[in-house]
């Protein structure tokens, strides 16, 4: 049986994923393979790498690693990014229609009203929540659940059935929750695309993005697409990305236990309002997160009401960071109105880290009581 089957626990499946069979003498995660070109059998090419573009020991570990959590096959790629566009652009052709969600993540609406645009390909954009329009004339719904920064959560298997009997197909950025939260394959998606920058690797150290699927012709023609543009991961990235992954159920507990925790103290606060968290028993997306996710995840969003007052927050606070990604071992906060997300200048995601939850807790109340009444002045030191 492989490690990385449904039979064995999370713990176990995310510290066994993707490692080679036991040698004596040798580590249980071999160092990273950095060779760009390969000794090549003179007779011609055999089935080991020849060129580090298109084949890489430490990234096919990664990948067979990712692929068993998510349950398909899986190809990684430099960024997040590189994977999301790299699936738009291999499946959509001048005269198609995507759905996108409204509440995702920017870039891709920005790559979306540019290039796809420019390419002659029809934007649609849809809550993530819904409702959703009959999928009759789309090739692709692109969805984000739960969505990143506003953290709805659509029904993937719902919207999967409708789209299959259309004839679409359904992509879902799995960043947020991680396989670990839920497994989209299994939902029905088509394919998973997610930034492994994030959660999945936790360590604020590097970029990487992927795909899973089940469809062997959408690999293969995802495959030709990553090998001819060159969106690769490196080599050192890579082994990084395998190493982080082994503490991701642990990580994910922790953050979760703490975004529990701060939920329900901002949702106590007269100062504090939009607290969103699928957690949440009063949360609009709890009934569905509840049904389709195995993990809540440790981000939090909330609006504080003013730019001026988040800046007083993130200054007052000693354990949280201002810093644009999420998913880390440290407790992170970004205004997301500033990178022109379609925000209120007040809007927070808290991405929780793996600090004591009390301790987090404490520093967050007292970093929201500086920033209700800036006069209090900065929280005593102990």
């Amino acid at each position: 049986m492989a490690y990385g089957e449904a039979a064995y626990g999370d713990g176990t499946r995310c510290v066994r994923a993707g490692l080679p069979e036991p040698a004596p003498g040798e580590p249980f995660l071999p160092g990273p393979v950095f060779a760009a070109p390969y000794h090549l059998d003179p007779e011609g090419p055999g089935e080991g790498p020849g060129y580090g573009r298109r084949d890489n020991p430490t990234r096919r570990r990664l990948e067979e690693a990712i692929g068993s959590l998510e349950g398909g096959g899986c190809l990684t790629f430099a960024s997040g990014q590189a994977a999301i566009t790299g699936l738009l652009l291999s499946l959509l052709r001048p005269g198609d229609m995507v759905l996108l969600p409204t509440d995702g993540y920017f870039e891709v609406r920005r790559f979306a009203d540019t290039t796809l645009r420019w390419l002659g390909v029809a934007v649609r954009r849809v809550p993530t929540a819904g409702p959703y329009p009959p999928f009759d004339s789309v090739r692709l719904v692109l969805l984000e659940t739960p969505a990143n920064p506003g953290l709805d959560v659509c029904d993937i298997a719902a919207v999967a059935r409708d789209a299959r009997r259309a004839g679409a197909l359904v992509a879902v950025d799995n960043t947020t929750a991680t396989p670990l939260g839920q497994t989209p394959l299994a939902l029905g998606a088509d394919v998973v695309v997610a930034s492994g920058t994030k959660a999945l690797t936790g360590h604020s150290d590097l970029l990487l993005g992927y795909l899973a699927t089940n469809d062997d012709d959408l690999l293969a023609r995802l495959r030709t697409w990553r090998d001819q543009t060159g969106a690769v991961p490196g080599a050192f990235d890579a082994w990084l990305a395998h190493r982080s992954m082994a503490t991701l159920q642990l990580r994910l507990d922790r953050q979760a236990e703490n975004a529990a925790g701060v939920a329900a103290m901002l949702a106590t606060r007269a100062d504090v309002t939009g607290v969103r968290w699928p957690g949440l028993p009063s949360d609009p997306a709890h009934p569905v997160a509840m049904a389709q996710m195995r993990r809540m995840p440790g981000v939090v969003s909330f609006d504080l009401g003013s730019a001026a007052r988040v800046t007083t927050f993130l200054r007052a606070s000693r354990l949280v960071g201002a810093a644009t990604s999420f998913g880390g071992l440290h407790t992170t906060a970004d205004r997301r109105a500033q990178w022109g997300d379609e925000v209120s200048e007040g809007f927070v995601r808290l991405s929780c880290g793996v600090e004591d939850t009390d301790d987090l807790l404490a520093d967050l109340s007292a970093a929201l009581d500086v920033a209700a009444d800036p006069g209090a002045g900065a929280p005593p030191d102990g």
